[in-house]
């Protein structure tokens, strides 16, 4: 009896002594540059976010947080580099709207990012603008839908390529408002955005951060924006929603790290990013690109990707697209 008592004993030290050390080593974290995965090209928004949060993480924790740019495959290169990472804080992933699309849009995705990734916080959500060329004589969401089952077959829905949020937002706009346009996918945005200046195409969902210049112009027209608030950039237009009631469309953006990542750890960065994200010229910043910062902790940021997992599994089955 003594003797099991004894082994009891030793195993509970043992357990305790590896909680310390990795309580410890998440104190000490990072000890070491930290790799943060984006899977689009450099100069794009999500890129300009990342480094932006990067540069003052690094400066907070005496580490460099190294912004690696790994596009292809809708993201899903850069995802999957980071699920297969060693789970120790080093390598983290710049989470964003194809995450949550791809879940659905891809048949034979070798991941599941609401199982393989551990959420650590939520940055920003940047909403898509409804805007029209000048031609088309309608001047809200309503008169648009009007106009648009007036003439069948003849309104264009431009998009930034297939499956992407420009896109989706638009076939979503199509599922709950019952209308039908022919979407006209481009090789970004800035492609369709010429195509909607000249008048091939009527209407886009875009990014605010890319439309907005054009708008401010009066070379394009805002109908609407895509989030349940209207926009601090853009106060005079009115929400999607006021006319299509449930309607919400933003680009959620956040950082995650592969599953099994100490908890410790992810606090730990959790704390730091929300201490970024709260700071004055950091919110500015955000508020420039498109969206108010979102503070909050990692299962509130989890129960975000598993809404925006559905909400868009939904618009993909309803738009019938899908990629092998």
């Amino acid at each position: 009896m003594a003797s099991r008592r004894t082994a009891i004993c030793l195993i509970a030290m043992g357990i305790s002594a590896i909680a310390s050390i990795g309580s410890a080593a998440a104190l000490d974290y990072p000890t070491r540059p930290v790799r943060w995965v984006v899977g689009y090209p450099p100069g794009g928004a999500t890129d300009i976010i990342a480094r932006l949060l990067g540069q003052r993480l690094s400066e907070r924790l005496g580490q460099q947080f190294v912004i690696e740019n790994k596009p292809g495959a809708g993201n899903n290169i850069a995802t999957e580099s980071v699920i297969k990472a060693d789970p120790d804080g080093y390598t983290l992933l710049f989470v964003n709207p194809a995450n949550y699309i791809n879940a659905s849009l891809y048949t034979n995705l070798k991941f599941n990012v609401v199982r393989d990734l551990a959420p650590i916080a939520a940055f920003n959500r940047v909403p898509n603008v409804m805007t029209v060329n000048k031609d088309v004589p309608a001047k809200t969401v309503a008169e648009f839908i009007a106009y648009v089952k007036a003439n069948p077959g003849k309104v264009n829905l431009a998009s930034s390529g297939n499956g992407t949020s420009v896109h989706l937002s638009g076939e979503m706009f199509m599922m709950m408002s019952g209308v039908k346009m022919q979407h006209v996918p481009y090789r970004g945005s800035a492609p369709a955005l010429t195509d909607l200046l000249g008048g091939q195409v009527q209407v886009i969902f875009d990014n605010m951060p890319s439309i907005l210049q054009h708008i401010r112009a009066g070379s394009v027209r805002a109908l609407a924006v895509t989030s349940t608030a209207r926009s601090s950039l853009l106060p005079d237009v009115p929400v999607l929603a006021d006319t299509v009631p449930g309607y919400e469309a933003s680009a959620l953006f956040g950082a995650a790290a592969p599953k099994n990542t100490p908890k410790e750890i992810i606090e730990k960065l959790n704390k730091e990013m929300n201490a970024v994200l709260a700071e004055p010229a950091i919110k500015a910043r955000l508020i420039e690109l498109g969206g108010e910062p979102l503070i909050g902790t990692p299962e509130a940021f989890g129960k975000m990707i598993v809404a925006e997992t559905e909400k868009w599994e939904k618009v993909v089955k309803a738009a019938g697209v899908h990629v092998d």
